[in-house]
């Protein structure tokens, strides 16, 4: 009696950063739900990690438009940290992944063992273009810390989504960020938008960013460009470092007429404490108005 021996396939990218960092970025849930996608048409709204021998780990991951999702998840068989990771997928499939450091510089290289349901090379694409997610989200927004913030609002979610972003109550429920809060350009995917206040001097500033994805009433991304300054757009240069590359985006899952309003924002350290307090109070404020 014969046996089946299942194909492996193999994805590698070399990571510009040192292992420590990426065996951090790899395994903690924190870091795990932002690069875990192999397209952003999908993401990961949840994770969670025991990283030991015998541990589970499960990642949700959810199509934008919340038609379709599954829970990526299994245990591990063999960890050497800043090494070597393995484990088994929840439909008996091995994965095996080596870490391989030096200096400012890591390999890293998936081997998994193949489904009977795509092809081999789709499957090695979308492995491929996970561990490429990673490698720019370790190399490029890394230096971000990413905050959560929700709010459950009595209304459905096309009330919630309309009013969020319509420009006279847009400049409302900002306010807590800044009283001259207000945006200039459209919320259409792809498009260029200012958001723009003043500053203690009455000077008029922001942040240059673009609409990464507008799905309606159930997701927005932005992401940031530069800044402005003094009515110039700034793309490059230091001043730009603590937003350029970040993302802000906007969640809405509606349930039984109501909205569950997520915000995962990423910041910097300088903005940290802001945003900790001013988060909050607006979306407190788009709760009042959005119930009214």
């Amino acid at each position: 009696m014969g046996t089946t021996t299942k194909k492996s396939i193999t994805a590698e990218a070399i990571i510009n950063a040192p292992v420590k960092k990426v065996w951090e970025f790899w395994t903690d849930p924190k870091h795990i739900i932002h690069w875990n996608q192999a397209s952003h048409d999908w993401h990961t709204p949840k994770a969670e990690n025991d990283l030991r021998v015998g541990g589970k780990f499960l990642s949700r991951m959810e199509a934008r438009d919340g038609n379709s999702g599954f829970d990526f998840c299994g245990i591990y068989d063999e960890i050497k940290t800043y090494n070597l990771i393995s484990y088994t997928i929840d439909d008996g499939r091995k994965v095996k992944i080596t870490f391989n450091g030096n200096k400012n510089e890591t390999k890293v290289v998936e081997t998994f063992q193949a489904e009977s349901t795509n092809s081999m090379e789709m499957q090695r694409e979308g492995w491929q273009a996970i561990l490429d997610n990673f490698k720019h989200y370790v190399e490029t927004l890394g230096r971000f810390e990413a905050l959560h913030f929700e709010k459950n609002i009595n209304a459905n979610a096309k009330k919630v989504f309309e009013t969020m972003l319509d420009k006279k109550q847009f400049a409302v429920w900002t306010a807590e960020f800044n009283p001259e809060f207000h945006f200039i350009g459209s919320w259409e995917k792809g498009s260029k938008i200012l958001f723009l206040g003043t500053d203690e001097d009455g000077n008029m500033g922001g942040i240059l960013s673009r609409i990464k994805e507008n799905i309606p009433y159930k997701f927005i991304s932005i992401e940031h460009l530069g800044l402005v300054q003094n009515g110039k757009e700034i793309t490059s240069g230091p001043e730009i470092e603590g937003w350029a590359g970040g993302l802000e985006n906007y969640t809405f899952k509606e349930e039984n007429g109501k909205t569950l309003v997520s915000v995962d924002v990423d910041v910097n350290q300088e903005f940290k404490s802001y945003f900790l307090k001013t988060w909050p109070k607006a979306l407190k404020k788009l709760k009042i108005i959005c119930e009214a």
